[in-house]
């Protein structure tokens, strides 16, 4: 795991975060996700800076597109947010499970 999935994990690993399971690095089809909550069918991506490619950024595209035909929500943190806004990504995902 990267240092900012590592901290992530520390806030939702043993269903610490609202008593909801997360599991880390699921393989959902052909795809490994970073983070899933099978209750909610979430989907957690905290990505570094090669998203922002453009070579990235189409499978991506494809990749979300069946995850979300699986009836999965995804969102996506970037390292950054990770290591330097802890408490605003997690308000912005209690806001976003509607917790």
């Amino acid at each position: 795991m990267t240092p900012a999935e590592q901290i992530f994990w520390t806030k939702v690993g043993g269903k610490q975060f609202y008593n909801l399971k997360f599991r880390r690095q699921h393989a959902i089809g052909d795809y490994v996700v970073d983070f899933y909550c099978p209750e909610k069918k979430y989907i957690i991506e905290i990505d570094g800076d090669t998203h922002a490619e453009a070579s990235t950024m189409g499978n991506d595209i494809m990749r979300e597109n069946y995850l979300k035909s699986l009836g999965c929500q995804i969102v996506r943190y970037s390292n950054r947010d990770i290591m330097h806004n802890t408490s605003g990504v997690f308000d912005d995902l209690i806001h976003k499970l509607n917790l």
